[in-house]
């Protein structure tokens, strides 16, 4: 299946853009968001999110009233309207100018149950707008925003954003903030500003971090260029699962593993396993595995909070049982930030890299609020997400699921997985016949 944001086949009878800019013109008051050296790291990649709502929920409201609350979104966060620019010496940052964001405005000839019926979890067909900077990068909005209406009455909200503005937290903090106002919550005069103060993480044992690699781009536009080619696709593993999957991992031991281990350890360990199988002796013996800084509040600037940490495994991961792996996951990361920005500033912020992709990397968005987005007082029935502009050697992604037991209130996980098209293929044989996860 295509990557979100596949336009190739879109679902829309009709659709629009128009531009949304601040409430308040900042006029005089223009300047310059000085980018950090995490934040030019990411800068050719993309955040792309979708959240689905029912009928009920977004009943009464108008296109014009889903629009509405991103004027005064943009005062708080100004510089997310802004465009870039490129200093003497060729270090991009972003010139506030209140150029604004892009939002669409889109009809599907499809039900909700129609859609998924077609697209499963993947959630295909141009619900996020194919959005990357370039080639006129002084000209290209950061943000775009699409509205989805289906017959049925349902609501598709898909968020494009560029991770020069922050990480994954701080675009689900952007869409949270508009839904806060659209319940008539007044935003705040302004964000929090983190602190400045760099964390501490001790020194990397690789003088040359695997977390990260140069990169060639398309023409003038921030996107890397790929050898071969990537497909997404997502899976859903049920709350059953994810207890089933600890009991067969862990036997006896599974209490244990229950307060020491996460499912995204798990999980991760999981798919190490079975991608290093999948790929033989080019199976990767060390993976990188992003998190991010501690929680934030909901009100607080953008930033790129990325923690980037090396795992290495002591025999071949397709050797290896799935209860040490995440063993390994959970105590044994190396943290790489500070190699990174070593890296980073003998650059000066002008080279080309990528993230996600460099190495097999493992992202947990698994205790992320992808579910405090509401319309009319309600959760999506179906959140996912996904990263554009990957390396050759994959992403997954950890996040969490709907409920999916209303008696106990069972959360699942879905995983999302960026792979070249013939692993992903053999990947998703694997899991439905040895997990039953599909």
């Amino acid at each position: 299946m295509g990557s979100l944001g596949d336009v190739d086949s879109p679902p829309s009878l009709s659709s629009r853009i128009s531009t949304v800019v601040p409430a308040t013109p900042r006029g005089e008051e223009n300047g310059a968001h000085e980018l950090q050296f995490m934040d030019l790291l990411v800068k050719l990649h993309y955040f792309r999110a979708v959240y689905f709502f029912n009928s009920e929920a977004v009943q009464g409201f108008t296109s014009h009233d889903l629009k509405k609350p991103m004027f005064p979104l943009l005062d708080s966060c100004y510089h997310v309207s802004g465009r870039i620019r490129r200093s003497e010496n060729g270090r991009p940052f972003i010139k506030c100018n209140d150029a604004g964001v892009r939002v669409g405005e889109a009809h599907c000839d499809k039900s909700l149950d129609e859609w998924f019926g077609e697209n499963g979890y993947s959630l295909d067909g141009g619900l996020v707008h194919d959005h990357v900077l370039g080639p006129d990068i002084g000209f290209s909005p950061l943000v775009f925003v699409k509205f989805t209406w289906f017959k049925c009455g349902g609501l598709s909200v898909g968020l494009s954003w560029a991770h020069v503005l922050g990480d994954a937290c701080s675009a689900l903090n952007f869409i949270a903030m508009w839904s806060q106002i659209l319940a008539g919550q007044m935003p705040p005069k302004s964000l929090q500003v983190p602190n400045p103060t760099k964390p501490e993480f001790p020194p990397s044992v690789s003088q040359n971090p695997i977390s990260v690699r140069s990169a060639n781009v398309i023409g003038e536009y921030w996107l890397a260029t790929n050898a071969i080619k990537l497909e997404t696709h997502s899976f859903y593993v049920t709350s059953a699962q994810l207890e089933h999957l600890v009991s067969v991992t862990f036997g006896p031991n599974k209490q244990y593993a229950a307060e020491t281990t996460s499912y995204f350890e798990i999980l991760s360990a999981l798919l190490w396993n079975f991608i290093s199988r999948i790929r033989g002796d080019s199976g990767p013996s060390a993976v990188t595995i992003c998190t991010n800084t501690s929680n934030r509040t909901e009100n607080y600037f953008p930033i790129n909070g990325l923690v980037l940490s090396k795992v290495e495994a002591d025999l071949e991961a397709r050797n290896s049982d799935i209860s040490e792996l995440s063993r390994l996951i959970a105590e044994k990361k190396m943290v790489e930030n500070h190699g990174v920005e070593k890296l980073m500033e003998k650059d000066e912020g002008i080279g080309d890299f990528i993230v996600y992709g460099a190495n097999l990397t493992f992202v947990d968005f698994e205790e992320f609020k992808f579910y405090g987005v509401k319309l009319n007082g309600q959760k999506p029935i179906l959140a996912n997400c996904t990263f554009h502009g990957v390396g050759d050697q994959g992403v997954v992604l950890v996040l969490p699921g709907p409920e999916d037991n209303k008696e106990n209130g069972g959360i699942g996980r879905m995983i999302t997985v960026t792979l070249p098209e013939k692993e992903l293929d053999q990947l998703k044989h694997q899991l439905n016949r040895e997990w039953g996860i599909v």
